[in-house]
């Protein structure tokens, strides 16, 4: 069996995105989310924060830096990464969450930008994966409202 690691967290920025640049010229764009949880403590229900570090690297991480400001939600889909290092002797590691794909989410910061990017970082990672060989884009996925009238929401051209 192949090994599995997969992300997918909805939170937070904790503060501005930092864009950077690899010395070979590579950007590399660095920020912090808090995803809640909520979990019992007695009687009443708490929300617990979980902080994680985030990276997007290349063009992607260049063009979605502008809009990751602190308070902005966003959708995460992406890779566990660890880095490890030495320090004074110490052997050191840090786990980071590497972004395959970035959501903008609505809500933010007051006078903060809510809406998409317009960049691949900016669509459902369905619409994305959706428009390759083979399959033929077909734009923004919408969902029609019912037109059977007969109360199951189905029409009568149905091949079955």
């Amino acid at each position: 069996m192949a090994d599995l690691n997969h992300v997918v967290l909805i939170g937070r920025l904790t503060r501005d995105a930092e864009l950077k640049y690899t010395a070979n010229g590579q950007a590399v764009c660095k920020f912090s989310i808090a995803v809640n949880r909520r979990k019992k403590n007695g009687d009443q229900w708490v929300d617990e924060a979980n902080f994680f570090d985030i990276v997007v690297w290349g063009r992607q991480g260049e063009s979605v830096t502008q809009y990751l400001i602190k308070g902005k939600q966003v959708g995460i889909d992406g890779e566990l990464r660890q880095d490890r290092w030495e320090q004074d002797g110490q052997n050191r590691s840090k786990v980071e969450i590497v972004a395959n794909y970035l959501q903008l989410l609505g809500g933010g910061p007051p006078g903060g930008f809510s809406g998409g990017t317009g960049t691949p970082y900016g669509q459902s990672p369905y619409q994305e994966r959706r428009g390759g060989e083979g399959f033929p884009d077909r734009g923004p996925a919408t969902r029609e409202p019912p037109s059977g009238g007969v109360g199951d929401g189905f029409t009568d051209d149905i091949p079955f």
